[in-house]
């Protein structure tokens, strides 16, 4: 940000918050730092980063167009800049890219907050996870905006790793495939997740939060039929393409399947539609053409955008024959409409399982 020395003095004042741990260089392309964020009622940010990540925090004094504005920059570029409504003091939140290669989070306050940000302290609680105390709201006048989970995560071990159950409830549909028990090794990929939400469609709707779903559905049914299947997230957390692909690689998976929704350009209502994608080989085509078929079938209506190559890192990367399936566009009127539904989410996991056993039996 370049201003003349006389505006910096007068609007902005680099608050002595800057904690820096041994900096982790990002390239240009590299996803966001910023990996989740909460803010109490209590006043007191929390954010957590990726590893080692450098933060710069601002602060912009009111004036008659705004309020008290309170920001931080980080490395590595945001995919969904967005805004968030705020509440009581909050006038909004703000994420967006202020340039190539960065991220910048904003709190705007309501005017007249008159707040006093010489003695706020941005700590590092650890090598990836900050707070920061900003104001004292009076009780009963805000409520917790957040994005993700805060909590520290584990880091996993760059050793292979056996295939874990997770607790999730199974399904229990009729008319599935049968394969052999324990045969194979499925990894199923929740697209996006924490504070990148993904495409948000018609009222809100977040791609996050319908393909993690759809996605545990999946697992659920593979495990019932004796599938071992790792999932590449279960919960709410940013998690960057790179580990997605290396969880397949070295554990050995046969297939991947990565789920997500789509959205158009201007959100057109009238655009809606399934597809699948897969990089090369005849097993990832086969693989696509299994899905897609059975998406189909429970979606009626919604056009057949086809089978199709596609270079998306996370089918390109991968080890073994791996896809790419759009389950509908949450900004289209009626693929939102039946998305935003638990009873389609569950089918929409139902067709998805049975392509995947329909093609592990035939390959097997």
């Amino acid at each position: 940000m370049k201003m003349g020395k006389n505006l910096f003095r007068k609007t902005f004042r680099l608050i002595p918050l800057l904690f820096i741990l041994n900096c982790l260089n990002l390239s240009a392309h590299s996803s966001s730092a910023l990996a989740a964020w909460s803010l109490g009622p209590n006043g007191v940010l929390e954010l957590r980063t990726k590893t080692n990540s450098k933060l710069k925090a601002f602060f912009q004094k009111a004036n008659n167009s705004f309020g008290d504005r309170f920001w931080i920059d980080f490395q590595g570029e945001l995919k969904t800049p967005r805004k968030i409504k705020g509440n009581g003091p909050i006038k909004e939140i703000r994420l967006g890219k202020p340039s190539k290669g960065l991220t910048r989070f904003v709190i705007e306050f309501n005017q007249n907050s008159n707040l006093k940000p010489l003695n706020w302290k941005l700590i590092g609680k650890n090598e990836n996870t900050w707070k920061i105390k900003i104001a004292s709201f009076p009780k009963n006048t805000f409520q917790k905006l957040s994005e993700g989970s805060v909590e520290k995560l584990k880091i996993n071990s760059t050793k292979p790793k056996k295939f874990i159950q997770t607790n999730i409830p199974q399904s229990n549909f009729s008319n599935l495939p049968s394969v052999k028990q324990n045969k194979f090794y499925v990894v199923i990929d929740p697209g996006h997740g924490g504070p990148d939400s993904g495409a948000i469609g018609i009222d809100g709707l977040r791609e996050t939060d319908v393909v993690l779903d759809v996605s545990k559905t999946v697992a659920s049914l593979l495990r019932g039929k004796g599938v071992n299947v790792r999932m590449t997230r279960i919960n709410e957390v940013d998690l960057d393409l790179s580990p997605r692909v290396s969880l397949a690689n070295r554990t050995g998976a046969d297939i991947f399947v990565s789920i997500h929704a789509n959205a158009s350009r201007g959100k057109k209502k009238n655009i809606n539609g399934l597809e699948t994608f897969y990089y090369d080989g005849w097993k990832g085509r086969l693989l696509a053409e299994k899905i897609q078929r059975q998406i189909l079938k429970v979606s009626p209506g919604s056009p057949d955008r086809g089978v199709r190559r596609g270079r998306y890192y996370v089918i390109k990367r991968t080890n073994m024959p791996a896809v790419l399936v759009e389950i509908g566009f949450v900004t289209g009127r009626l693929d939102a409409r039946r998305l935003e539904k638990n009873s389609h989410r569950k089918r929409v996991a139902y067709a998805i399982a049975k392509g995947i056993l329909e093609y592990l039996k035939r390959v097997s």
